[in-house]
């Protein structure tokens, strides 16, 4: 089968594609045929080895596809099944052994695609908005790269739970669809100091909480965008890790509170992985959730995908198609 593997880290450009054995499922595992496989900023950062994992590997974290196999213990799944899933290593490639328990089927009404699309940035956006600072009617946000795939995503989330959203985007191009997906005020942080003008939209309150996927280059204007006891949620680092931070600056600016989470946290048990894909992928079949797939790569363009991804320049959903 074909594969794109990681023998060394660094840039895009380790990346290649392969022939290699199609693998077989251990105890507890599927194999599945990847029919779409999403691109995610955590498959940079194992690519760059930011995040550790032995070499060679097969990269992708997310995908969907059909069971073609699956190991003698394994009695929930069976071939022919249509599965989504993520926070398995292996989906860029034209067949991936998945964990059962990380597998979910895919509900009437979803194409492979839209699966795909929305697993690993869906249930982030959920579980951001629902669970790690769960916004109320009232509640105040600040959102980062809000025409990204988890951006767009967590400004529709964040208006279902009834908050008003404030976000940042670097082109008018990408105001027009944070506005779309319900962004009560925009920022064109390439034109306007985005402290500056959340301290104006909020009559110098701030908000309750910021979520922030970029960090090095917005944390910390970004802490000082909230209310005391606010909540900085740093959930990614598009732009580079957040350097050392000394805690006192937290007390200074208002007792403030940060967490960095992981998807992986928030979905510790097989009934809240479940939940969470459930709500989401039944959001997305009628309509309540708009997914925005941007664009559609073959399995061996995965090079551009990534250097398009890291440009900034993207919107929405990049897949790989194998």
């Amino acid at each position: 089968m074909k594969a794109i593997r990681v023998t060394e880290t660094g840039t895009a450009h380790v990346l290649a594609l392969h022939s290699v054995p199609v693998p077989q499922p251990a105890a507890g595992q599927a194999l599945v045929r990847v029919h779409a496989s999403g691109v995610n900023f955590i498959d940079v950062y194992f690519r760059e080895g930011r995040y550790k994992t032995p070499l060679p590997f097969t990269l992708g974290q997310e995908g969907a596809g059909v069971v073609e196999s699956v190991a003698d213990d394994i009695t929930e799944f069976a071939p022919g099944d249509a599965v989504a899933w993520c926070g398995s290593q292996g989906s860029y490639a034209e067949y991936a052994v998945v964990p059962a328990a990380n597998l979910i089927r895919i509900p009437a009404g979803i194409t492979f695609q839209q699966a795909a699309a929305a697993m690993l940035q869906g249930m982030t956006a959920h579980y951001l908005a629902k669970s790690t600072y769960p916004l109320q009617p009232g509640d105040t946000a600040l959102i980062h790269a809000g025409a990204g795939g988890v951006g767009l995503l967590l400004i529709q989330i964040a208006k279902l739970n009834g908050a008003r959203v404030i976000t940042t985007v670097s082109t008018p191009a990408k105001a027009e669809l944070a506005r779309a997906a319900g962004a009560d005020e925009i920022i064109l942080y390439t034109q306007q100091d985005f402290l500056a003008e959340t301290k104006r939209i909020t009559l110098n309150e701030g908000v309750n909480v910021v979520y922030d996927s970029v960090g090095k280059t917005t944390f910390d204007a970004s802490l000082k965008c909230l209310m005391p006891r606010g909540m900085m949620v740093l959930f990614g680092g598009s732009s580079g890790a957040v350097p050392p931070f000394d805690l006192i600056q937290l007390s200074a600016l208002g007792s403030l509170y940060i967490t960095r989470p992981t998807l992986a946290s928030y979905t510790r048990t097989r009934e809240e992985l479940e939940s969470r894909a459930s709500e989401i992928l039944h959001w997305v079949a009628d309509g309540t959730l708009k997914l925005r797939i941007e664009h559609v790569y073959p399995l061996a363009e995965a090079r551009q995908a990534h250097l398009d991804l890291e440009s900034r320049v993207t919107t929405g959903k990049l897949l790989l198609i194998p």
